[in-house]
């Protein structure tokens, strides 16, 4: 089916190649420029003068183009679509991956290639086949020591890392109401690591709160009868603590299993696990204590790391002998600011473990933000367990 695209993104990576793409087009007339953004992340700040003159170049096709830009320090494109930029029922496309995030707002939101966006930017619209979806029912409530990332984990364990190929992930029950926003974010944000095209929550109180907070004022969205091609049920009290073991992200194993692990270094943040309940969540837990092991924490964006400095958790993080650094994707492509060395491990809270990708040679588990605040203080692997 051929549909306006509601909302465009692309980031400092992409964003160079889809404007190459558009080029090569004719570089027509944007049909609908308000609607893209595009917004600096992956290499933010510049790490050479090479990728300086390319992040130049986009700034400024994009003012020519009429784009809303997000400069460095800005934060990362996931997050900031999900700070009032997204709403329900919507279709929104980015120029990453990732992009099924905001599917937690009731949108529909999908990840597209550079070539594909410069298309949708020269005619504001695009192509889809329509998905089949796979309805995740979540009961119950997390226990204290747990959280979204948990469960992501175990589904992404329970379905494949293609066992969703080209299908929408939808969340519903008694269980996903209990989440908050930030939490429905990180499930939708790691729908892709299942393969699959989307992630979906309904919207409802909690939806409408969040947007509230932005000058949105939206309605519920009433859950419908559908077909699905596959249901999984999840009791959330039976959770525990979960890990991703190298190099798969469905690979996934107890924290418990792996505990002992030494570890050269301990990441929090990123497009999964870098909003202010992560960072507030992981402070608690190291306030008055002091890290075994280098420790990065990256805000999700500047009104994250604005927040979590007024209300003082930063300084507690800094405290604790973290390093922070500024809103962005940081050390998670493996480009700076955080990347490992050869032989090393790492735990992260990122959405990613692929063999090489924080750093060639290195080895990197995928964990909770509780998990990597209980880890980082031990220097091990360390299960969130009676830290809280």
């Amino acid at each position: 089916m051929d549909r306006e695209v509601d909302r465009a993104f692309a980031h400092d990576g992409t964003g160079v190649l889809a404007m190459e793409a558009y080029r090569q087009m004719g570089n027509p007339k944007p049909a609908r420029p308000e609607t893209v953004s595009i917004i600096y992340d992956h290499i933010s700040p510049a790490n050479t003068s090479h990728t300086a003159t390319l992040q130049k170049e986009l700034r400024e096709f994009s003012a020519a183009a009429g784009f809303t830009l997000t400069d460095v320090g800005g934060g990362i494109c996931h997050q900031l679509m999900s700070e009032g930029r997204v709403l329900p029922g919507e279709v929104v496309v980015g120029a990453d991956s990732h992009s099924c995030t905001t599917g937690a707002f009731g949108a529909f939101s999908t990840g597209v290639g550079a070539t594909d966006m410069a298309a949708i930017w020269a005619e504001g619209s695009t192509w889809f086949r329509v998905p089949e979806t796979i309805h995740i029912e979540l009961t119950s409530r997390l226990p204290a020591w747990c959280e979204a990332k948990d469960i992501v984990l175990s589904v992404t364990g329970k379905i494949g890392m293609d066992g969703g190929t080209y299908r929408a992930l939808e969340y519903t029950g008694d269980g996903a109401s209990t989440l908050s926003m930030a939490g429905r974010l990180t499930l939708c944000n790691m729908a892709v690591e299942c393969g699959a095209k989307t992630g979906l929550f309904y919207a409802d109180k909690t939806t409408q709160k969040y947007l509230a907070q932005y000058g949105h004022t939206i309605k519920q969205q009433e859950v419908e009868d559908a077909t699905y091609c596959r249901e999984l049920s999840v009791d959330l009290s039976d959770m525990e603590p979960i890990l991703s073991v190298p190099h798969r992200v469905d690979t996934v194993a107890p924290v418990t299993d792996y505990a002992g692990t030494l570890l050269d270094q301990v990441f929090v943040g990123t497009c999964t696990n870098g909003r202010y309940e992560d960072l507030e969540r992981f402070a608690r837990i190291v306030r008055g204590k002091q890290v075994a092991c280098r420790t990065i924490v990256v805000p999700a964006s500047r009104a994250i790391m604005q927040k979590a400095a007024e209300t003082g958790i930063l300084a507690d993080i800094i405290a604790a002998g973290c390093m922070v650094g500024p809103p962005g994707c940081g050390p998670c492509l493996g480009m700076h600011m955080g990347v490992l060395g050869e032989g090393e491990t790492a735990l992260s809270t990122a959405n990613r473990n692929f063999k090489n990708r924080m750093g060639v040679g290195a080895e990197y588990y995928l964990g909770s933000v509780a998990t990597a605040a209980a880890s980082a203080l031990k220097g091990v692997i360390t299960s969130p367990e009676g830290a809280l």
